[in-house]
């Protein structure tokens, strides 16, 4: 292995000021080390810098002594703040050349697909330095790099999510697996719901303590569930022993587990729909049509969700769904009443299997003695039953809404059977 290191190390590192003043937020980090643990690749780090010559010049060069690979996303646009490519080109001593393929991808995007005149600044997209491996952009027009030097590998890419993407799943991961003759790191996930981290934690002291050496329990805690990773760590490749330990570790969290894949809620919930040919409706009013967000956020959702409603003043109610003007009146809108007939109204519009309604109070106004913000309602409804619950919830707005709908979507998964 290079370096005489015990497992292949990585290091990530971010360009770009608009990641150090919080405008972006760095989501190709997280993305990027998910894939290479997959693949059996350690994150040593993670940083960032901005768009200064001298810091990004100083963090090759500290973290190619550190790491087997470094891989670099951002600065590789054709403006003039986008200074990683000549920087890198000085870096590894080479010089400035037109890459013909690159040149041909750009001349087809800008011209075929866009219908766009092309400006000099674009053909510049098709320069590289003359000492790199061109890895071609098939989703974009800054061609990645590939160095190397002193042992280490440097891979820089574009910080456009869908583009290093791209790259790193036809290109880069291949390669470095083919290179480190790696294998894939044992990893077994299952999700629970209802039980808090600590408590999960009181509740698995023993199985931890007699965890062999080389495997490990990570406690992921999101929303009011708690994601357990089992990991067989360096060197542990034996499926079999991970796969008798997870069964233990799911038969002592069997009352809280909701799935034991590494599944989020909503695709547990349409992996549920799917199975028993199912379809569902939501009428949600404070939640403001975050948990049809949610379940429309993942591929092939038309086949289970048939659509929902924002029933968010007291008029839609009414009119849309038709809840009960006298129901309001007497229960008000943040009600389990309302909410009861909101489920009834978006199921009978839509003729779906399944439904669920939401209403609450999100903050930081609108509480009352009687209800404080926080104060959610739920409820479910199919052909033979209807279902309700409350919640109370003691944040900001965005977080009482995302705990909502979290809350909400686990009770529709516990309703469905």
């Amino acid at each position: 292995m290079i370096k005489g290191a015990h497992s292949i190390a990585a290091v990530i590192l971010t360009i770009g000021d608009e990641l150090l003043i919080g405008q972006t937020i760095d989501t190709n980090s997280a993305w990027m080390a998910t894939v290479l643990n997959q693949a059996g690749i350690s994150v040593k780090r993670r940083v960032a810098v901005g768009d200064d010559w001298n810091e990004i010049w100083e963090a090759l060069t500290v973290e190619g002594k550190a790491a087997d690979i470094v891989l670099i996303t951002g600065g590789l646009g054709p403006t003039s703040d986008d200074i990683t490519k000549p920087l890198l080109c000085e870096f590894f001593g080479g010089k400035m050349v037109r890459d013909q393929a690159a040149l041909d991808n750009v001349i087809e995007i800008f011209t075929k697909k866009l219908n766009r005149p092309l400006l000099e600044r674009n053909l510049k997209q098709a320069d590289v330095p003359d000492n790199c491996r061109v890895i071609q952009n098939k989703r974009g027009t800054a061609p990645g790099m590939w160095f190397e030097k002193d042992e280490t590998i440097f891979v820089s890419m574009p910080g456009v999510p869908h583009e290093m993407k791209g790259m790193m799943e036809e290109d880069v991961v291949p390669t470095l697996v083919n290179r480190f003759k790696l294998s894939p790191v044992q990893h077994r996930t299952l999700l629970t719901a209802g039980i808090g981290e600590s408590f999960l934690a009181e509740l698995l002291v023993e199985f931890e303590a007699a965890l062999p050496k080389d495997y490990k329990l990570a406690y992921l805690p999101n929303y009011g569930m708690v994601r357990l990773r089992l990991t067989g760590l360096d060197g542990t490749k034996d499926a079999q022993g991970i796969d008798d330990l997870f069964e233990e570790l799911k038969t002592l969290v069997k009352e809280h587990l909701v799935v034991d894949q590494d599944l989020t809620l909503q695709e547990t919930i349409a992996k549920v729909l799917l199975e028993k040919k199912k379809t569902l409706a939501i009428a949600e009013s404070c939640t403001g049509g975050y948990i049809s967000h949610l379940i429309t956020m993942l591929p092939g959702s038309s086949a289970y969700y048939l659509g929902g409603v924002v029933s968010y003043s007291n008029e839609m109610k009414i009119d849309v769904l038709g809840v009960d003007p006298d129901t309001i009146a007497q229960f008000g809108s943040v009600s389990i009443e309302t909410a009861t007939q909101m489920a009834e109204g978006i199921r009978k519009q839509t003729g779906a299997d399944y439904s669920l309604a939401t209403s609450g109070i999100m903050g930081p106004t609108g509480g009352t003695p009687e209800k404080h913000v926080g104060f959610v309602c739920v409820a479910f409804c199919s052909a033979e039953q209807t279902s309700t619950t409350t919640f109370q919830f003691r944040f900001d707005r965005k977080r009482n809404i995302e705990l909502t709908a979290a809350h909400a979507l686990d009770f529709l998964r516990k309703n469905m059977g």
